[in-house]
């Protein structure tokens, strides 16, 4: 089922507002109907879709109907009309008239149709159901496809299925061998061209049975197949009920991409909001379906040597696959990065789930990835920060590992944020490191290098000369000598952490 709270949302990426909300946000939804003047008592569904009502006629309309939830295309509801969605407390979403009812339809209509449940625990527009009804009407197992050979549904009838169709299905895809010997006979090429139905005959010697095929198209564009296991070309009866198996299919395909797609659009500027500071955090959040007070923002960036532009594309298709409510975070791409929010306080989960995504993607990416420290709602600007800077210090490490941690390296990202100062030069520019660069670099002394060691071996002269490979007595003389050069006040806690820092930087 869907419920009210996410229908909203939805909605409000065409630019939909809340004319009255009497109902719960949590309220399910279950069906959907169209306006039918000819009915005296409209909208016995849960969803009505107000077709050929204006602003005038939604008084009328409002008083008698049984739906909860009404959508009209108008931008202000009359007082009487607001009266009667009160009185019958009818949850009215307003839509902007240039937005299409077709467009209206098609993204309410998957959204709530999509998620009502059969007895057998699956929608009516499940593609799963579809699978089965058309191996009852063909007689044979169905496989439906998307264009890149990856299983998006099957039928529970596996009488006939060979090795083949059971190896496509536990692996969730055509297995690469199988996908060669079909592109040799030509099958992908009459995909391609074709809306016929075609035979195939069995795959290797292995195989007892051959495949009929047929190209799931919107348009020209190919969006998947279905495969139907049989031993011989099927009639003209079982053509036709693939054909026709085919179309709706595409209508599945379409009316689930055009609602993914549209949430990833209101997901993606809630996620933008939160972290440039831009949302109430409580509200987003509230919208986005996270209900954590403790979060971690992930920054990724994928680099491939062939079409770079595509790769945060797909880094970004790929964090959001399986859209729904049950992904673990919420996503936005900003340029070439894939920001993610995940609900979590520590950062284990985070990393794991930027290891999964990492085995979703090409073996040849180069993914870099950082995670930032933990942060309550108003701190997610702060930890969306620390992952750019984790990710660029991921990008500097030989041993890269799945992630980079704020917590685990923020040293590593002071002292980058201090090179950063330090650059725009705006740290001293006399004082005792500075003085004993220029005479190293005059007088070829190793002055600078002694005082590294010296600081990080914490005054200990014999672990100071074997990091230097010297003798104590060498080390102990250097820094007499320094010390006549310019005053290095060593006893003194906040000047030996200064040099430290200047060192570093």
């Amino acid at each position: 089922m869907v419920k009210l709270d996410r229908l909203i949302n939805v909605l409000g990426g065409l630019g939909a507002r809340l004319g009255n909300a009497p109902r719960s946000r949590s309220t399910e939804l279950r069906s959907v109907a169209l306006h039918d003047p000819a009915d005296p008592a409209p909208g016995g569904e849960d969803v009505l879709l107000a077709v050929g009502v204006d602003a005038d006629g939604a008084a009328d309309l409002l008083s008698s109907t049984r739906a909860e939830v009404v959508v009209l295309r108008c931008t202000e509801l009359g007082e009487r009309a607001l009266a009667a969605a009160r009185d019958r407390h009818v949850t009215v979403v307003l839509v902007d008239p240039a937005v299409s009812w077709g467009q209206l339809a098609a993204v309410i209509y998957g959204l709530v149709l999509e998620g009502r449940e059969t007895e057998a625990g699956r929608g009516p527009t499940d593609l799963f159901a579809l699978a089965d009804a058309l191996a009852d009407s063909v007689g044979g197992p169905v496989t439906i496809e998307d264009h890149r050979s990856g299983v998006l549904a099957y039928s529970s009838r596996q009488h006939s299925a060979d090795r083949a169709r059971l190896a496509t299905i536990l692996g969730r895809r055509v297995p690469a061998e199988i996908r060669r010997e079909l592109t040799e006979r030509g099958v992908f090429r009459h995909l391609e061209t074709s809306d016929e139905p075609i035979f195939v005959a069995p795959l290797g010697p292995e195989s007892l049975h051959g495949r009929a095929v047929v190209a799931v198209r919107a348009g020209k564009e190919l969006l998947g197949s279905i495969w139907v296991v049989t031993e011989h070309a099927l009639t003209d009866a079982h053509q036709a009920a693939l054909v026709s198996g085919a179309r709706t299919a595409a209508l599945h395909l379409l009316r689930s991409r055009a609602s993914a797609d549209l949430e990833r659009q209101v997901e993606s500027d809630l996620v933008t909001g939160l972290l440039e500071g831009h949302e109430d955090p409580t509200a987003a959040l509230s919208r986005l379906g996270l209900r954590s007070t403790r979060y971690r923002v992930v920054a990724v960036q994928v680099h491939t040597g062939g079409a770079p532009e595509a790769a945060p594309l797909l880094a970004f298709e790929r964090a959001t696959t399986g859209f729904g409510w049950s992904r673990p975070g919420r996503s936005a791409l900003f340029a070439n990065t894939v920001y993610t929010i995940l609900p979590h306080e520590d950062a284990e989960p985070a990393c794991e789930w930027a290891r999964a995504l990492v085995r979703e993607l090409a073996g040849d990416a180069t993914v870099l990835v950082g995670v930032g420290g933990p942060a309550g709602p108003a701190q997610l600007v702060d930890s969306r920060q620390e992952a750019d800077e984790s990710l660029a210090i991921h990008a500097t490490r030989a041993d890269r590992g799945a992630a980079v941690v704020y917590d685990e390296a923020w040293h590593e990202i002071l002292l980058r944020r201090l090179r950063h100062v330090a650059s725009t030069g705006r740290v001293p520019d006399r004082g005792p490191v500075v003085e004993l660069r220029r005479h190293d670099r005059e007088h070829g002394t190793s002055y600078v290098e002694t005082l590294r060691a010296w600081l990080e071996c914490q005054g200990d002269l014999g672990a100071a000369a074997a990091r230097l490979e010297v003798h104590p007595n060498t080390v102990r003389y250097r820094m007499r000598k320094m010390a006549e050069l310019t005053p290095l006040d060593l006893d003194d806690p906040d000047a030996r952490l200064a040099m430290i820092i200047a060192l570093a930087v």
